[in-house]
């Protein structure tokens, strides 16, 4: 396939508004025509009826221009709609391959890219292409417009009409040229807003943990910075678009003005009638209206290549991960790491036994959040794999081991709605798309709730529905979120703000564990879900996890002492390689890098 470019997501886009374009490209001219035959017929007019002083010949042209006049009031506002909804079509297809682009399983957009600059891409980008749609098809009008004139012009009098086909190509050549810095500075300001959006985003989500931390004043200067930074490249923007569009009015003016001085100069000699020379001058006037759309389509043009630039870049972005493989079932949750070596990880070795509840303990930190992209399927490991019941999981569809490894990260949003639909939701929902696929769903365990994935069916929502309260009350009794909805006015029904933030950080974390236990995935990887509990509450966790999840394979990377004393092996990875495993109390006796990493 070839490289996709800029060119390619602008040609693309018109391509698929071929139908509107060109019925708005037919009107527009239609009215452009209209529009240039509206002096000529008033010259006529004055020339065969008012010049001759006959009554029906006044009549007759009057009834023309009438005609002109409804066919060009027609054909503009048919036109207009047309083009206006091509340039709204466009940008929502393109705004919706984004979106599928940002979402898609594989991952890879978001790389080196803030959420805001995304959602800058999907709206202010993909809005300027669309307008390409609208520009394109009023150009076509605009040109056709001057070449109607210069027609009319030429049965008027030779030398204007060669005087306008000789400088219009002139005057596009010129528009091009004086385009290319608009482009430019374009595509910077595009840049420079879609960052400092990105900020602003990220900022406004983590208000709490910056003014938690004392960093509010950081933030807010280098959003300050950033923000100085688009406004320099908007205006640097601005100030090339106001010199484009005012040079090529100038010279617009210009060109007019000779043309204007011809016709008189030829009226006053006697080469052309009264009603020739108010044809002529009424032409000159029209003129200004197609060469200035010209000016305003060119600048259009600009901006859209420049966002189609951003926009090809988002689209292109490689996939994070790869694999398109099934995954056989049914899964019995055997993890094994093999000479892993990613982000800080030195040839890892891990084995999980399936069935088991382990504990992982990093070092460092940063080793926890590389382990957990990876079993994630965020990322692709630089060297090594990872094998779940023998099958590399680099080579599996990411739908199909995310359907069956389950990874809940530290950070988990909630959404807005009922504390229900934040739990068991998600879990109706991928049950039934993982019916719908032929995803394994097995469970194993004496304690495994019955749910609508064990039980089979034809994987349609009420189905999935069916189990939900039963699965929703384990889950938040495991987690301790049942005390989260005995404090709520409506129980499990009451309301929650956007991402939870009517809650606690520590309720917080106890829904958002109830969500990770109600998918009841074959094999749950949980990072640091206690981290916001109290002591005595995290007990019960413990307790309720250990319960809920007996017989599945369940991996807990976490330094929690009660947490990592219920596991049946715990492994300590240190300077990114496996150090030592065995029990809890058996490295807190036997390793001193573990027990000052657990117990400090």
């Amino acid at each position: 396939m070839p490289q996709l470019t800029g060119g390619r997501v602008l040609r693309e886009a018109l391509r698929g508004q071929a139908g509107r374009i060109t019925g708005s490209a037919l009107l527009s001219t239609g009215h452009q025509a209209g529009e240039a035959m509206v002096p000529v017929v008033i010259g006529v007019v004055v020339d065969r009826a008012v010049g001759t002083g006959s009554s029906s010949e006044l009549l007759v042209w009057l009834a023309v221009l009438g005609a002109v006049f409804v066919t060009l009031s027609f054909s503009f506002r048919f036109g207009a709609r047309l083009g206006e909804r091509a340039a709204e079509q466009a940008g929502h297809v393109l705004r919706v391959r984004l979106t599928d682009r940002v979402l898609d399983r594989r991952g890879g957009a978001d790389a080196g890219r803030l959420p805001g600059a995304l959602a800058s891409v999907a709206t202010s980008d993909a809005g300027r292409v669309g307008m390409v749609a609208l520009a394109l098809p009023l150009g076509m009008a605009g040109i056709l417009g001057l070449a109607v004139g210069a027609v009319a012009l030429l049965r008027v009098s030779l030398p204007l009409g060669l005087l306008v086909l000789l400088g219009t190509p002139l005057m596009m050549g010129l528009a091009h040229l004086l385009g290319r810095p608009l482009q430019r500075r374009s595509e910077v300001e595009q840049d420079r807003i879609a960052h400092t959006a990105g900020l602003a985003a990220d900022m406004v989500g983590g208000l709490r943990v910056l003014k938690g931390i004392g960093a509010e004043r950081a933030a807010a200067e280098r959003y300050r910075l950033s923000s100085r930074a688009a406004l320099t490249a908007t205006v640097h923007a601005a100030r090339a678009k106001s010199w484009h569009d005012g040079t090529l009015l100038a010279v617009n003016g210009l060109f007019l003005a000779v043309v204007a001085l011809v016709g008189g100069r030829l009226a006053a000699d006697g080469t052309i009638s009264v009603g020739a020379l108010i044809a002529a001058v009424g032409m000159a006037q029209y003129l200004i209206g197609p060469l200035s759309m010209l000016v305003w389509v060119n600048g259009e043009l600009a901006q859209g290549r420049g966002s189609a630039v951003r926009i090809a870049e988002v689209l292109a972005s490689p996939a994070a991960v790869g694999g398109d493989a099934p995954l056989p079932g049914p899964v019995t949750g055997r993890l094994a790491v093999r000479g892993l070596t990613h982000a800080g990880l030195r040839d890892l070795d891990l084995d999980v036994t399936a069935g088991q509840l382990v504990g992982v303990v990093t070092a460092d930190p940063a080793h926890a959040e590389a382990l957990v992209d990876l079993l994630g399927r965020e990322r692709e490991p630089e060297s090594g794999t990872i094998t779940l019941d023998g099958h590399d999981l680099s080579t599996l569809d990411p739908d199909a081991v995310r359907a069956a490894l389950l990874v809940a990260a530290h950070d988990a949003d909630l959404f807005e709605g009922t504390l229900r639909d934040n739990v068991v939701a998600p879990t109706v929902a991928r049950t039934a798309a993982a019916d719908r696929g032929g995803l394994p769903q097995q469970r194993t365990g004496p304690a495994a709730p019955h749910t609508p994935a064990a039980s089979g069916g034809d994987g349609s929502l009420a189905a999935a529905s069916a189990g939900a309260d039963d699965l929703l009350t384990a889950a938040l009794a495991a987690s301790g979120a049942d005390e989260v909805a005995a404090t709520m006015a409506g129980g499990v029904d009451g309301a929650l703000a956007e991402r939870g933030r009517s809650l606690s950080g520590g309720q917080r974390q106890r829904v958002a564990l109830a969500r990770a236990l109600a998918a009841d995935a074959p094999v749950l990887v949980l990072h640091e879900p206690t981290t916001a509990v109290d002591a005595v509450t995290e007990l019960r966790i413990v307790h309720g996890v250990r319960r809920l999840r007996a017989g599945r394979t369940t991996i807990v990377i976490t330094t929690s002492p009660a947490l990592l004393a219920a596991a049946d092996t715990v492994h300590f990875v240190a300077d990114g390689a496996l150090t030592a495993s065995g029990t809890h109390e058996q490295l807190v006796r036997l390793h001193t890098g573990y027990r000052a990493t657990v117990l400090a």
